[in-house]
């Protein structure tokens, strides 16, 4: 066997042992070390080449950029807890209500703002489920479009800054994690602007599927209904602001005067105070939060190390070179490289956690987009755009899985009046996968989406540069002769 096939043979055993099912972190490991000791055998790098596999594993430990994720969990964790996502969703529900499809519209609004916020999946679909399930159902909402806006409203928040997945996403590629954020903020919006546009139009086209609410179901109006809203609403402003404005990572902000890392922390702390505003701050409530925050930080750890081990082997047989040859000769440059990637991450996320994602494959497809030209910016944004659909793929996704989960709950307490159905959990789903790609195809062929935000470079024609030089005097003017120059050089002990 030569190294040349052994790079295409080792590719295929990462995707196979990523399909068994044990834990990616482990088996990445145990893969790279079989293969580092393969290519050993056969003489294709020495032995001390793995010597640099412990440098690599102290440099992610002390990666400190890193050190935002924990704090970005916890800020979600605390929120995710602490009743926000209930009180914006009972004044949303009721100000948009009247109208028909209005509950859509206020599970999607409610879902860009805790996106904004929170940063997790699970959170928040199962936090609006609880809440605006039981009402859909009572008030002849359609099914399957509750199921789906519901689950297709959690997946946001893996887009909306601040998402974990952006902070890995600029890691992985080496850019700034505030451009990265500005970057996400067009598609984000985008996305929230086709949901509401597909409820407009369903119910439009079906009124009987998307009611109003009738008028016994508003309990608050006037005032008191634009007071609860704007109790949610402005903290969470304040907190959004002070967390991605302080790093640079809203649009028109050009100056970051915190670093991610500074910028979670306040985050963190922000979100306690919220929580306490809100009265819902206790001991048993920080605790479940910080040992929700430890386990998603020690998985994140894990997975990067094993990612480490596998990449630093597969880099010496010169898998590298053999993935940007085999992507840099399709069809089309980069539109045709971006499309082939974009269809094998969103098969490949049938099967794969977004960091097993961010943190196995990316690293590998990086350097081919750069050496196309592709700003990373928007090739890691449109990446992240991609694997939203992975929470909401039909049978995998584990926006459907936490959704069955609290159905059956709500079903056995009583609070919905009939059991909710796979099947509806699953064809909701479609409709929405398929507004999402819509969002990833306009990315490709718009990139101004995400590059309308970022920072404009300074452009410098080089053959305009002037470099003033100040006038001399006219020849003889003032001039002192060599004679006195070198009288005022010599030392002052020089014989006369």
């Amino acid at each position: 066997m030569s190294m040349e096939n052994f790079a295409p043979l080792m590719f295929a055993g990462l995707i196979l042992v990523m399909l068994i099912g044990f834990p990616v972190a482990f088996s990445l490991s145990a893969l790279g070390l079989l293969c580092g000791f393969i290519a050993i055998e056969m003489g294709w790098f020495p032995a001390a080449f793995l010597s640099n596999l412990p440098l690599n594993v102290l440099g992610i430990l002390s990666n400190e950029l890193l050190l935002a994720i924990p704090f970005f969990t916890l800020m979600g964790a605390i929120l995710e807890k602490c009743g926000l996502a209930e009180d914006l969703l009972d004044s949303m529900g009721q100000l948009f209500g009247p109208m028909r499809g209005g509950l859509g519209y206020a599970v999607i609004i409610v879902g860009f703002i805790l996106g904004a916020i929170t940063g997790t999946v699970a959170g928040q679909v199962i936090a609006m489920a609880m809440i605006s399930l039981p009402v859909m159902m009572r008030y002849g909402y359609d099914m399957r479009y509750a199921t789906g806006v519901l689950a297709a409203s959690g997946t946001i928040t893996q887009l909306v800054p601040p998402s974990l997945v952006l902070v890995v996403m600029a890691d992985q590629l080496g850019r700034s994690v505030g451009d990265m954020y500005k970057g996400a903020w067009g598609p984000s919006v985008l996305q929230v602007l086709i949901f509401a546009i597909y409820t407009f139009v369903l119910s439009r086209l079906k009124p009987g599927h998307l009611p109003g609410l009738p008028p016994e179901a508003r309990t608050l109006q006037g005032r008191a209904l634009w007071v609860k809203c704007l109790r949610g609403i402005i903290p969470s402003a304040v907190l959004i602001f002070a967390v991605l404005g302080s790093m640079g990572g809203l649009p028109g902000i050009t100056t970051a005067i915190c670093t991610p890392t500074e910028a979670g922390a306040m985050g963190a702390v922000g979100a306690i105070l919220l929580a306490a505003i809100h009265r819902r701050m206790s001991w048993d409530l920080l605790k479940s939060s910080l040992a929700g925050t430890m386990r998603i930080t020690a998985m994140v750890v894990f997975i990067l190390i094993g990612s480490r081990v596998f990449s630093l082997v597969f880099q010496g047989v010169d898998g590298g070179k053999w993935i940007e040859h085999l992507l840099t000769g399709l069809p089309g440059g980069q539109t045709g490289f971006l499309i082939v990637v974009n269809i094998f991450i969103f098969f490949l996320a049938f099967f794969l956690d977004f960091f097993e994602i961010a943190f196995i494959i990316l690293p590998l497809l990086g350097p081919v987009a750069d050496k196309l030209g592709i700003d990373l910016i928007w090739f890691g944004v449109l990446l992240c755009v991609n694997m939203q659909t992975s929470f909401m793929h039909p049978p995998f996704g584990f926006a459907l899985f936490y959704l069955r989960g609290i159905s059956d709950s709500l079903f056995k307490n009583g609070a919905l009046p009939r059991k909710v159905e796979s099947k509806d959990i699953y064809l909701g789903a479609v409709p929405f996968v398929i507004l999402q790609l819509l969002l990833v195809i306009i990315v490709i062929f718009v990139p101004q989406t995400v590059t309308v935000f970022l920072d404009k470079p300074v452009a410098v024609d080089l053959d305009k540069v002037e470099i003033p030089i100040e006038a001399s005097a006219e020849p003889g003017a003032n001039q002192p002769t060599m004679d006195e120059l070198f009288k005022q050089d010599a030392p002052a002990s020089a014989p006369q």
